[in-house]
Order: structure tokens, then sequence, then C-alpha cells
């Protein structure tokens, strides 16, 4: 990679007639915590995905099927429950890979390798005490249950890139390409039930299994994740280029990866536990196609995952309007937006349980209820969805109102926000 892409700019899209690059950036261009230019784009895909997180959520709380059966089962599920699920698989890959492209933004406009190893062993720390408390106890209202989500592995995958942040940026994408490529080789090869005392170990970094210290599950394993973080920040320099050379090069890597997808997942070898078949008709079997593992995440599924997300970041580059501002409020405050969310869309829930004469005791002690919630336990998926766009609309003043606070201070303990 071209060491001047490491260089503190400001691209020509920014910068007015007359103007200096300087002023124009203080004027016009919104600006991370540390500093670094924001491209509009990224935030707005992440609001994107939060607002398809939301759905996820909402449809675990809701929808009657919910906790008996996996929805991308194509012995129980239908299409229109299994693209609500699909949709949602772009949530995580898409929220590490672009922690992986601010890691690299923030090192590009000059932050300092050490001051940057600081800040993200520390936020890291920070995100991983933030899973196992309040964002944990909301999601399952109950006993202490140590349940290792997306935050968990975005914070881990921190503290790991606290690590290699002074590498260069190729040799980080090579780390990273070659986590999310040999990933299943190298698990598939042990036997966590061999590893005795590293067991545990195990679950945490490499395969999904149960907590041993505490009731609960580990379904994001951090070395595949942390492995998406790294292509993140090895390709942020896309990012940064001019408008139109960026676009393409977006769009190259988006074809890429699905081309890749389509090639490897058609050949039904290596980079997916699960292999696809024809089904009895040819939707089921499309659905089939797409069935990609996500815990852990193959490599089937960081490749189409990605693919869509960078197409999806090439539409909303050239977003306008309300939409545009709405997807930005989120976007600019995720993990506000995120922790805010649980809270709210399990408070709606048992409302509207509440309301239609369901169990109570259904939304306390969740995550624990997973193959055994009893059938009829929630609505139907037109509810769901109603519920998804009230949980939405209601987060966004909150959202909004954060992401003024954020523009007008810079108070150091809102980076970790």
């Amino acid at each position: 990679m071209d060491e001047r892409a490491l260089a503190p700019v400001v691209p020509s899209e920014f910068v007015g007639a007359g103007e200096s690059s300087t002023a124009t950036a203080a004027k016009e261009v919104a600006l991370t915590r540390a500093g670094a230019l924001r491209l509009d784009a990224i935030d707005l895909l992440r609001g994107l995905v939060i607002v398809l997180m939301v759905l996820d959520h909402v449809r675990d709380y809701v929808h009657a099927p919910a906790m008996v059966f996996n929805p991308t089962d194509l012995t129980q599920t239908s299409p229109l429950l299994f693209m609500t699920r699909w949709v949602t698989h772009l949530c995580a890959p898409t929220f590490v890979f672009l922690a992986g492209v601010s890691i690299f933004m923030q090192r590009a406009n000059g932050k300092e390798p050490a001051a940057l190893s600081r800040f993200l062993l520390t936020r890291g720390l920070w995100l991983i005490v933030l899973e196992f408390t309040i964002i944990g106890f909301g999601f399952n209202w109950g006993p202490p249950l140590a349940f290792a989500q997306v935050i968990w592995a975005i914070g881990a995958g921190m503290v790991l890139m606290s690590l290699v942040v002074r590498l260069p940026a190729a040799a980080v994408l090579g780390l990273g390409g070659a986590i999310v490529v040999g990933h299943q080789f190298v698990a598939s090869a042990i036997d966590a039930a061999q590893l005795g005392a590293w067991t545990q170990a195990w679950f945490l970094t490499m395969q999904p299994g149960p907590t041993l210290f505490l009731r609960g599950f580990v379904p994001y394993p951090v070395i595949p994740w942390f492995g998406v973080m790294c292509l993140g920040y090895g390709l942020g320099f896309i990012f940064r280029q001019e408008p139109e050379q960026r676009r393409r090069n977006v769009l190259l890597l988006a074809l890429s990866l699905l081309a890749a997808f389509v090639v490897l997942r058609a050949v039904n070898g290596y980079g997916d536990p699960a292999p696809w078949s024809v089904q009895s008709s040819a939707v089921m079997t499309v659905l089939s196609f797409i069935n990609v593992s996500k815990y852990p995440p193959s490599l089937m599924y960081v490749l189409v995952t990605l693919g869509v997300s960078m197409l999806l970041f090439l539409a909303l580059d050239r977003l306008t309007g309300r939409l545009h501002r709405f997807l930005l409020a989120f976007g600019r405050t995720s993990l506000f937006t995120y922790v805010l969310h649980i809270y709210l869309a399990h408070s709606v829930a048992l409302l509207i349980g509440v309301l239609g004469g369901l169990s109570v005791s259904y939304y306390f002690d969740f995550l624990s209820r997973f193959g055994g919630a009893p059938t009829g336990q929630g609505y139907e998926l037109p509810v769901v969805y109603a519920t998804w766009l009230a949980v939405v609309l209601m987060l966004y003043p909150l959202s909004s109102w954060f992401a003024r606070v954020k523009r007008e201070r810079r108070d150091w303990w809102l980076s970790y926000l």
C-alpha cells in the first residue's frame, strides 16, 4: 500500500473554491473525537445496519417462534422469515469491518501509534465490561448470564488491534485474510473437549461454546471477528481516496467479494461447514445457497455479507435529504443507540405482551429460553415489523440529541460512547 495514504489529507470533495483545505475542513467536515475526518457514507452504513439490528432483536422478543427454532432452518422457516433474519446477518460483519476502517482513519489522520494503542486497549476493555454488565442485563432481565455477543467481539478485537496497529496496513490486511480464510480449517482440526483447562479459552477465541466461569454462552469467539476487523483496517485506505476513485474501488471490492462467494459456494467445498443443496423449489434452493454460517463467521458468510455491505455503501454515498439525516443520527451514536435499543425493544415487547395477555415471565431470563420457549408466546411477522418501526422512530430523537452533544462537545469521555 502507498504510504501516502497515511498522510493527513482533506479530500477535494470537502474543499470549496478559493478556500484552504484546513478552513473548509473546520467548517464543513464532521470530525471524530480523535480529530479524524468523518466520511458520511461510513456513518450512514453504520446507521442502516443499526436499523436492521433493531429488527433482529425486536423479532427475538416479539415473534412467536423466535425462541422455538432457528429462522434459517429450511425445514421449518418461510422465505419471508428467512430473509427477515438473513438481512440482519449484515449487521455484525459491517460493524466490525467499519471499526477496523475507523481505526485506520485515526491512524491516517495523525494519531500517534502509542496514543492509538492506549485508546484501543482502554476502549476495548470498556466495551467488554459493558457487554457483561449493562448490555447483558438489558438483553436478559434476569440472573447474571455471560452472553458474549458482538460488543464483546468488537471490544476484544480492539484489544488485539492495539497490539498490531503499529504494523503496516498491508501486514494487518494479510493477517485478516489469513484468519478469515483459514479459521475453519484450524477450528475443524481441534476438538475442544480434548483441551482440558484450555477449553474456555478456545470457546472465547475460536469456536462458540458455553462459558464455564458463569452461566452463559459465547456465540462470538473473538479471533474470526478480529480477522474481519483487520480486513477493515487493511482496506481503510480505500475510504480516504478521492470520491470517484473511492467509488470505483469500493465497487470493485464488492463485486470481487460477491464473485468469490458465488464461485466458491457453487463448488460446495471449503468455506462453510453447511453445504447448500437442491430443495423442493427454486426459491428454497436459492435460500439454501445463501444460508451461510454466522457462528462462527465462515469464509462464505464474510464474503457475501461484506460484498452486500459495500454495495450499500455505494448507494448511501450519494444519499441526501431526510433519510440521510435519519441514518446519520444512528451511525454517529452507534454505541449509545445500541445500548438504548436493547432496553427500549425489550420494554416495548413486554408492554405489547402484557396487552395481548401473554406470559409476563417469558420476558425475564430471556436468553436462557432458546429451544424451550412455549409455542405461541408472541405474534406473527406483521406485528414484528410494526413494532420494529415503532422502536426505530422512538430511538431517533434520542440518538439525534446525543449526536448533537457529540458534535458540540469534545469531552474525552464521549469517545467511549
